[in-house]
């Protein structure tokens, strides 16, 4: 969801609260001609049925009102977060036209681990990004098995590497690559 989008539902929940307050105010205070203020909130066509119900009705009232806060908890869990550096939580780029290119940095690190377990002598990635988008640092711990040839695997390092920076449109301005042999097997 946008960051328009997101505030749009949050004016629209927030002037039904204030309304519906509003309008039980009034009522309350008798200024709307809906009935007698010292009247009980529910009428005597739901009242019944509500004492009929109980202890049901109460336990209903209950778990919708835990329901309506699980549902208000899920959408503040869902507001945007802005990141605290420019590539903590989402990688963006100025677009051509106005507008950004907004890109999640772990989809990133993951791909890019992805990228590098490609080749049989990698058993194991680890990618971290730090710093601005367009020159951010890139650490690389590459776990190889016993029997891969370091050549081979530093080829793929560097391809995937080169592929990552093509695609994030990228250059990393420091690239520091970690490669650890696993021990064989007996």
């Amino acid at each position: 969801m946008s960051d328009a989008a997101h505030r749009l539902l949050w004016t629209i929940i927030a002037l039904l609260l204030v309304a519906g307050g509003g309008v039980a105010l009034a009522v309350s205070f008798g200024e709307l001609p809906v009935g007698d203020p010292g009247a009980v909130l529910l009428g005597a066509g739901l009242l019944n049925p509500w004492r009929l119900a109980a202890p049901w009705s109460t336990l209903a009232a209950a778990v919708v009102g835990v329901l309506l806060a699980l549902a208000g908890l899920q959408l503040l869990n869902r507001a945007p977060r802005r990141p605290d550096r420019a590539l903590r939580g989402i990688l963006s780029h100025p677009g051509r036209r106005p507008g950004r290119t907004r890109l999640a940095a772990e989809v990133l690190t993951r791909a890019l681990e992805r990228d590098l377990t490609g080749n049989a002598g990698v058993h194991r990635a680890r990618v971290i990004l730090s710093g601005t988008p367009p020159r951010p640092d890139v650490w690389i711990r590459v776990d190889m098995t016993a029997d891969a040839r370091a050549a081979g695997v530093r080829e793929h390092v560097h391809d995937a590497v080169r592929r990552f920076a093509t695609t994030a449109d990228c250059q990393p301005a420091h690239l520091d690559v970690t490669a650890r042999i696993e021990p064989g097997g007996p």
